[in-house]
């Protein structure tokens, strides 16, 4: 008994169908240095695929489920986007009445604010003559179809002299109103505590920081900028601005709508002026330094950028268009913000029109003398 030997438990024969699953399953595993084939064990004949195998086989898994879960966030936040239908805009003015009337005409229901009865019933009137020209155009051949769009674009919009009446049903709020900050601020700080929590705010300024003006609210993520150009309901572009706090949720609900509108919107940083405004304002305020020199008359200047630029306007002729007071606004805002920067340096001959209330077009005269 203690000389008689231990006997080992048999080995488990290697079968073929262990070797050609092995080679089924390591025939397109790369040979290392240390493991040129893959090892099969002895005692269970099965497959052990050499550690870089099993390494690439994790990376492989975990990209998969890395891709999934990209993907699966991607589809959660496009779902979450709020599908603008409903849109209250605060101003009957120019632009007000503007976005008002490409809102409705796009199958939106909209709901103008101004102070006023007198100014919302002006501002309405404005709206229908707008469309009348749009339907005469649009529908030439059909002047019923023409009738039946102005009556249906016309029902959509409703107007008020109370926001905070409406703005808690509404998904977009749209501010087109005086360029002033406190009093822009002191309207949304007053609209937010009535809107609901997923409205949406939006300001159409020129001139002044969006985010200057969201921090008047508790909603900055769901804050941006919705520059629209005039006349509204003809230029295609509208600049949707993100400051550092909107959401992505915020700007792509934007961006959709602006595309609902039919308009192409184009995305831009809260920098002063934004894209337009930052290379047109300073191109026109170096025309007038360029007359104030005496290197040139007015006429000729602007005789020179449209034959010579092929713009449809001159720089003094815009100018008088656009409003010098608003111009000067503009400019002096900048200034104050950045002082130093030559090109936001105001001008002696557009302080002194302004001051004589000379403001262009719209008080018949500016740099020129208009009818």
């Amino acid at each position: 008994m203690g000389g008689a030997h231990r006997q080992s438990p048999p080995r488990r024969p290697v079968t073929s169908r262990g070797r050609a699953g092995c080679r089924a399953a390591c025939v397109s595993a790369p040979k290392s240095r240390l493991h040129g084939r893959c090892s099969l064990s002895r005692s269970s004949g099965r497959c052990h695929p050499p550690p870089s195998r099993r390494r690439r086989t994790m990376a492989f898994v975990t990209r998969q489920f890395v891709r999934s879960v990209s993907s699966s966030s991607t589809a959660s936040a496009a779902a979450k986007k709020i599908i603008v239908k409903h849109v209250t805009v605060l101003g009957g003015g120019l632009m007000g009445a503007g976005i008002a009337q490409v809102a409705a005409a796009s199958g939106h229901t909209v709901v103008l604010v101004d102070q006023t009865d007198e100014i919302l019933a002006k501002s309405k009137k404005g709206i229908e003559e707008s469309l009348r020209k749009v339907a005469k155009k649009k529908f030439a051949e059909n002047p019923k179809a023409g009738d039946e769009f102005v009556q249906k674009t016309l029902s959509s919009i409703t107007t008020t002299t109370d926001a905070a009446s409406v703005v808690h049903s509404t998904d977009l709020v749209v501010e087109a109103i005086v360029e002033n900050l406190k009093v822009k601020n002191e309207l949304f700080q007053r609209l937010d505590k009535f809107a609901a929590e997923q409205t949406i705010f939006a300001s159409n300024t020129s001139s002044l920081q969006i985010t200057s003006i969201a921090n008047a609210t508790t909603r900055q993520d769901r804050f941006a900028g919705l520059h629209f150009f005039n006349p509204v309901p003809v230029m295609k572009l509208v600049e949707v601005i993100k400051t550092p706090m909107t959401s992505q949720k915020t700007f792509e609900s934007l961006v959709d709508f602006t595309k609902a509108l039919g308009k192409h919107p184009v995305s831009c940083k809260d920098t002063p002026g934004f894209i337009v405004n930052r290379l047109l304002v300073p191109y026109l305020m170096e025309a007038i330094r360029l007359y104030e020199r005496g290197d040139a008359s007015k006429e000729d200047i602007d005789t020179a950028m449209k034959l010579g630029a092929g713009y449809p306007m001159g720089p003094f002729e815009l100018l008088d268009y656009v409003g010098l007071d608003t111009t000067k606004f503009i400019i002096d805002g900048w200034h104050e913000m950045d002082s130093k920067n030559p090109l936001f340096q105001p001008s002696q001959s557009l302080n002194q029109l302004v001051a004589e209330k000379k403001f262009g077009k719209k008080t018949g005269e500016g740099y020129y003398k208009h009818k």
